[in-house]
């Protein structure tokens, strides 16, 4: 019996420690086997500003080039600028290549179809297929690819987000807004469409720096103290901090409290299910149940799916929905394009705010039905995956869902869910509740669970 084939994508892409795990010629090769899967058409490549981003994205290219593929290349852009350009720009698709949130040793590949969305799971195990079988393409010297340079893929999308909100609206408000670019890739656009608004802007870990000096490539409300430091100092109406590759933002209110991404989600959910009353709302298993209330009210409906944007995309595209989220800051609006993207969201909590004419923490209150959360992530060697998942099963009982993870309800308000990264050697617990309390406690509870199944 054949075996199977080796798995390289995880949850976002194909992440890996450059010339630790995995080399150049791996790059080479995925990306013959990347562009064998297309199979026509040009493509288009973008890299974030990692360390090793430059030489990968040399190595892609020139895997693209061997398989027979045209390639354009974007330069530094953030991940959701380089999907928009794939969507609207003519290409049969995009690779960028970033690790997104994952510490700076970390690198990796995004493949996005020409809907700009990441090809889904199926296309993924054809290009894992290819690669495994070695059946990749190669070009001899008259059918090889071209290559050149594409210079308008950040002017591009921060044209169209504007296109897509209430300039005049949000420009009456004269928002001062501090923004937080966690030394990532949305240094190069999102400043900058912030100002064309009509905003005051002031910047924190603005240059782009591979190693994140700054707080890290992922916002999280334990790493954007700065952030709220300067919102409070400067009498901002609101902060905004993105992740590595600039497809997620985390949200600040004007008090200098750090918003889950939960709670961003579901208060933009509310404000476009006002214009779209009918439309369906994605979000993971991992997301709040907040959104329920939040759905009811407009007689929406809440789609669950796995955790990772490429399932809720997909399940957009599928269901046509018209918006999603991720707990972790990852906002998804369809009419722009069907991913996360930290520029378009903020573009569209300005609108939010500036409609109901409320400062963000108020908007808040009256929108989103209040829980509290915690979380937790512990290493956990890939070998003992199997058995922390087994003694959480046990633990977890009949009724738990199983979608992803194991996530188990623990009273009517509460819940709790364990389940593997699947960028990362860990295992996530997410719970929520409807006191602190109780969230820390059952967060504290299974994470004896994992540790003692993983000694």
């Amino acid at each position: 019996m054949a075996a199977a084939p080796q798995r390289l994508f995880g949850t976002n892409g194909v992440r890996f420690v450059p010339g630790v795990s995995h080399d150049l010629d791996f790059v080479i090769a995925l990306s013959e086997a990347i562009g064998t899967y297309f199979g026509s058409g040009e493509l288009i490549v973008g890299r974030d500003g990692r360390l090793s981003s430059p030489a990968l994205a040399n190595a892609a290219m020139s895997g693209l080039l061997s398989s027979g593929r045209d390639v354009a290349d974007g330069g530094l852009v953030p991940t959701p600028a380089l999907e928009f350009a794939a969507k609207t720009m003519g290409f049969a698709g995009g690779v960028m290549v970033t690790a997104s949130h994952n510490p700076p040793q970390y690198n990796g590949l995004k493949v996005s179809g020409s809907d700009g969305v990441e090809v889904a799971r199926l296309d993924e195990q054809r290009i894992e297929k290819i690669f495994s079988d070695k059946s990749q393409t190669r070009a001899d010297w008259k059918s090889i690819g071209t290559s050149r340079s594409e210079p308008s893929v950040v002017r591009n999308y921060l044209n169209a987000i504007v296109s897509r909100v209430n300039r005049k609206l949000i420009s009456e408000r004269r928002f001062t807004v501090v923004m937080d670019m966690g030394n990532g890739a949305q240094s190069v656009a999102a400043p900058y469409l912030v100002e064309s608004l009509g905003c005051k802007v002031m910047t924190i870990n603005s240059v782009v720096d591979g190693e994140f000096p700054g707080r890290g490539p992922e916002p999280t409300p334990q790493t954007v103290g700065d952030l709220a430091s300067a919102v409070k100092s400067m009498g901002a109406d609101l902060g905004v901090a993105y992740d590595g590759d600039g497809d997620r933002s985390i949200f600040c209110d004007e008090t200098g409290r750090v918003l889950w991404g939960d709670q961003s989600g579901c208060l933009l959910a509310d404000y476009v299910l006002e214009r779209h009353p009918d439309a369906s709302i994605v979000t993971s298993v991992s997301s709040t149940q907040a959104i329920e209330t939040v759905a009811k009210r407009h007689g929406s409906k809440v789609i669950r799916t796995k955790v990772g944007s490429v399932e809720i995309s997909r399940t957009i595209l599928e269901r046509q929905a018209v918006f999603g989220f991720e707990e972790n800051g990852g906002c998804i609006y369809r009419p722009h394009v069907a991913v996360r993207d930290g520029g378009m969201t903020t573009a569209l909590m300005l609108e939010c705010l500036a409609a109901r004419g409320m400062a963000l923490s108020k908007a808040l209150s009256f929108s989103v039905p209040t829980y509290y959360q915690a979380k937790s992530k512990l290493p956990v060697d890939g070998r003992k995956v199997g058995a922390v998942m087994k003694a959480v099963e046990k633990q977890a009982g009949s009724g738990a869902d199983r979608l992803d993870g194991v996530k188990v309800r623990t009273g009517e308000q509460s819940w709790v869910l364990v389940r593997p990264s699947g960028t990362e050697p860990i295992v996530r617990i997410y719970a929520e509740s409807n006191s602190q309390e109780d969230a820390d406690r059952l967060v504290k509870k299974f994470a004896r669970i994992v540790r003692s199944a993983s000694a």
